[in-house]
């Protein structure tokens, strides 16, 4: 396997991008924010939620004072709104049995709402500074077309896990820039549909290019179309909540000139499912 740190290292502290989660001092709180925003989400919407969201609640604490409905609230139209349910649960979480500190540790990040492996490992080396592999979408792609030759990644499996160890650099500090080079590298340069390997710090590591970058095939999932789906009706309805004056609508008022009445009534259904809405009485309203 080609060594692959020392460029990584090089590049990425020339040609990172000014974020706000990687200044100085940000806060495993504010890592872990990001986090879950930043799942499925470009960065340039991500950033102003972001911020507006630690401006209200700067610690795990302050937002578990408030009840869910606030955070579903303050997620606007970020999408996928589970991710504030899961989050105010997990501020929950680390306010009752972390005394109000996000935890370092892998294990007991996995144990909060809504963390996989992506998530915990990324605090406890961004926020923390310890040293473990760090996988995300942009990550798997470098790690495919570098070491492996193929023009895109497989499905996320655990072998990802190690494939990224594999390069990392004993030391915890330079493990944690590589982990981050070989996402931005993934998001900035080694993209998926337009790579521009001219300008890539790898490309004389790289088994793909080196093999003439053959087309492998794409086993990556495509995102359904939102025009017209029950994720657009879903998120119709969420607004409607979220801007009602009082804290609930009747249920006739929840987008009632929606073109498909089937589609409308099968994502007040899934919101309720998924507890990001109440129904009682005739009315609906966001979770209490």
């Amino acid at each position: 396997m080609p060594d692959l740190a020392p460029a990584l290292i090089a590049w990425y502290r020339e040609n990172a991008r000014d974020l706000p989660w990687r200044r100085p001092g940000f806060g495993a709180w504010g890592v872990l924010v990001s986090e879950f925003m930043l799942q499925q989400t470009p960065v340039s919407r991500v950033i102003p939620h972001l911020e507006a969201w630690l401006e209200r609640w700067p610690t795990p604490t302050a937002l578990a004072a408030d009840p869910p409905s606030e955070a579903v609230r303050q997620w606007a139209n970020l999408g996928y709104p589970r991710r504030a349910l899961w989050l105010h649960r997990a501020a929950v979480e680390i306010r009752d049995r972390h005394a109000g500190v996000v935890p370092s540790d892998v294990d007991p990040l996995l144990a909060l709402s809504g963390i996989g492996d992506y998530t915990a490992r990324a605090v406890a080396v961004f926020a923390y500074g310890m040293r473990h592999p760090v996988v995300d979408t942009n990550t798997r792609r470098v790690l495919a077309r570098a070491v492996d030759g193929r023009s895109q990644p497989g499905p996320p499996a655990r072998r990802d896990l190690a494939a990224m160890d594999a390069i990392l650099p004993q030391g915890d500090a330079e493990a944690a820039v590589v982990d981050a080079a070989a996402m931005e590298l993934g998001a900035t340069v080694c993209t998926a549909r337009a790579p521009r390997c001219e300008a890539c710090p790898i490309a004389h590591l790289c088994a793909w290019r080196a093999a003439g970058y053959p087309d492998t095939g794409d086993e990556r999932r495509r995102q359904a179309r939102y025009e017209g789906s029950d994720r657009q009706a879903r998120g119709a309805v969420l607004k409607t909540l979220r801007d009602a004056a009082s804290h609930a609508v009747a249920m006739d008022d929840v987008i009632p000139d929606w073109p498909d009445a089937l589609q409308r009534d099968r994502a007040i259904d899934s919101l309720i499912a998924d507890g990001l809405a109440e129904a009682s009485g005739g009315m609906l309203s966001l979770p209490r």
